[in-house]
């Protein structure tokens, strides 16, 4: 082991923890400034309790991101100087555009929105927080833009062994981004919607006192400010914000899907070599079929999905090693094969088992008709919503799979076509420094990961804080109609 291994793990290890934040800023932000956007329209109580609650996790999930994502950058200049001198001026461009337009208009208007309760009209703070909605998403645009750059480098030149940009417009409308950037964005929102529904599950569950979840005690319920509140009430809240997660989920699962086709056909003509080694092809082959596992194959089926034609030829691990040394030289350009091809399988399984739990629970919790004139909320069945709980590490299993596949599969380049791994790394660093950077990150990442954990299971356990019940007139005392006391009003500062 040397010092491009180390490095390569420490922005392994870096990036993945990294990336088990964003997809939930994405996602979560989004659904928060719908679940604002009801309460603005409609004025019901239930939807800002939600605006409230999902928007601390919102945060939480937010300021660990903001954390973990500096470290990229230095990794940038410690690591891999030699790649940020040849990729410099073009990501230059993209990491500005995300850093003085997106990062700071996201986190200026979050930070509106933060402070803005009871002091920004309605309507000006409901803008806040979609601008942040949308500044996450801007953001990603560019980071996944210049990441896209990487796998199919456009509008540039190379210039004294650097790589000078020559179009900015091509890089930021690359065919290559303008596929991944929707198909990372939706599994963002899958990737979220799974973590609303096991948070929805979650609570419908403690409010009906399911034994496998655990029951609140009286002195609990007080606590946390729902003890006046009827189950029934505070049931179907957690049932609105389940059903706005799975509608999300669904959504998002068609883009995913609709996108990976798109992605498998730039494959078979930009990275043959990854589309080859998920698949485990070793020839070049007319009607190349589809393993399920191994031992389970369909004829046909992997020409048809990276070319749209089932006879179709798609080329094999030998023949690409072969053209590969014919261009570029002699190397090893195949990827880490038992990796790329789990992932694969782990980004499709556990994303496609995701979405068909959002679909079903769409037919389970459908309106309808009762024994009287029009159509009624079915109830969330109890076992569903344990499901909801047990799936919590599916969607996020599957995007770190489909990161690993993409960022992998293209290896032994950082640069497909340009730039080596091996030739990317620092000089200067030795074996020494790069495995006590990679000791320090690893401890520090696992503490972070602790607090991340405990704030969210803690927030997560004592619910929101939910407004009083409506008293009827007619049973209330003479002392409280005579104390001229002020009805009790749910706060609106975090």
């Amino acid at each position: 082991m040397d010092a491009l291994d180390l490095a390569r793990w420490q922005f392994g290890v870096t990036t993945v923890y990294h990336f088990l934040f964003v997809p939930l800023t994405i996602g979560l932000g989004v659904f928060v400034a719908g679940l604002q956007t009801a309460w603005h329209r409609t004025g019901k109580d239930h939807y800002l309790t939600l605006t409230k609650f999902f928007g601390k996790l919102f945060l939480i999930n937010f300021a660990m991101g903001v954390v973990t994502g500096i470290v990229q950058e230095f990794q940038f200049g410690m690591n891999w100087s030699e790649y940020s001198t040849f990729v410099g001026d073009v990501f230059g461009a993209a990491l500005a555009l995300e850093a003085l337009l997106a990062f700071f208009m996201e986190s200026t208007f979050l930070g509106l929105w933060i402070f803005g309760w009871d002091r920004l009209p309605k309507r000006l703070h409901l803008a806040a927080i979609w601008a942040a909605a949308i500044g996450s998403n801007i953001s990603a645009y560019f980071i996944l833009a210049a990441n896209a750059w990487m796998k199919h480098p456009v509008g540039y030149e190379v210039v004294n062994g650097r790589a000078r940009m020559t179009d900015l417009w091509a890089v930021l409308t690359n065919p290559t981004a303008l596929v991944q950037i929707p198909h990372v964005v939706a599994a963002a929102f899958v990737v979220a919607g799974g973590f609303i529904l096991a948070v929805s599950g979650y609570r419908i569950l403690r409010e009906r006192g399911v034994a496998a979840v655990g029951r609140r005690t009286a002195a609990a319920a007080v606590a946390v400010g729902d003890a006046a509140v009827p189950p029934r009430r505070r049931t179907d809240m957690w049932r609105t914000s389940l059903r706005g997660a799975l509608v999300m989920t669904a959504l998002a699962g068609v883009v995913v899907a609709g996108t990976g086709d798109l992605s498998g056909q730039l494959l078979h003509e930009q990275q043959p070599m990854k589309l080859a080694a998920a698949e485990g092809l070793a020839r070049d082959t007319a009607g190349a079929s589809f393993t399920i596992v191994p031992g389970v194959e369909v004829p046909g089926l992997l020409s048809l999905l990276s070319a749209h034609d089932p006879g179709a030829t798609v080329q094999g691990i030998e023949d690409i090693q072969r053209r590969y040394e014919e261009q570029f030289g002699p190397a090893d350009y195949t990827p880490n094969l038992p990796v790329i091809f789990w992932s694969f399988r782990v980004m499709f399984g556990f994303g496609m088992v995701t979405v068909g739990l959002s679909v079903l629970g769409l037919w389970l919790t459908r309106k309808r008709r009762g024994p009287s004139r029009g159509r009624t909320a079915a109830p969330v069945p109890s076992w569903f919503a344990r499901a909801c709980v047990l799936a919590l590490p599916l969607p996020v299993a599957a995007i770190i799979a489909g990161w690993l596949l993409s960022e992998i599969g293209r290896q032994p380049w950082t640069v497909q076509g340009e730039l080596l791994t091996a030739a990317s790394v620092s000089p200067g660093v030795g074996l020494t420094e790069v495995a006590i950077s990679l000791a320090l990150f690893t401890v520090l990442y696992g503490v972070l990961a602790v607090a991340e954990a405990v704030l969210l299971v803690r927030h997560v356990k004592a619910g929101p804080e939910m407004p009083p019940a409506p008293r009827d007139p007619a049973v209330a005392s003479d002392s409280d109609t005579d104390s001229g006391a002020a009805p009790l009003a749910p706060t609106l500062m975090y």
